[in-house]
């Protein structure tokens, strides 16, 4: 069995036909591809790697697979978006129907009322969309937190529309 080595830059650049290659056949489109094979670069490259009796292609494709399984599960918790007609966007258009105009406009004043920390959890998660993890990350806080400060916020906002007893 061969000595541990180190994985090279240069060597990894050598493979990068191979990868896209492999990162085409196992992607939707070319962009897909490229975006796969330029994260898993810069994550193998991020920090020395040590090879012990492979070669630099294998590593790379087990790397390069692992990537994509990653990517595929966030994408799996990840809500589904869509694109937002201008005509519907929050704000932005009258409702035909007073009473949903109404109740919009309670349920925004409600949200308006919470403790900033509260609101804030409400926003990046209910009206952003962002994961509870991104939402953690962007406000600054543990995961914990955000989740009981959003289940604070959920809890108050019901109330204050009379949904919960």
């Amino acid at each position: 069995m061969r000595a541990p080595r180190r994985l090279e830059p240069d060597r990894v650049a050598e493979q990068l036909p191979s990868l896209y290659r492999a990162a085409r056949a196992w992607t939707r489109s070319r962009e897909e591809a490229e975006d796969l094979v330029q994260e898993t670069c810069a994550h193998v490259l991020a920090r020395p790697r040590l090879l012990t009796g492979e070669d630099e292609l294998g590593y790379l494709l087990r790397a390069l697979r692992n990537t994509l399984i990653s990517q595929r599960r966030s994408e799996r918790r990840r809500p589904v978006t869509t694109e937002l007609d201008e005509d519907l966007a929050v704000g932005t258009r009258s409702s035909d129907d007073p009473a949903e105009a109404a109740g919009n406009r309670e349920v925004f004043a409600a949200i308006a009322e919470l403790p900033e920390d509260f609101r804030d959890a409400l926003v990046a998660v209910d009206v952003a969309g962002l994961s509870y993890e991104e939402a953690a990350r962007a406000l600054g806080v543990r995961e914990g937190t955000l989740t009981s400060r959003l289940f604070r916020a959920r809890d108050r906002v019901a109330r204050r529309l009379g949904k919960v007893g």
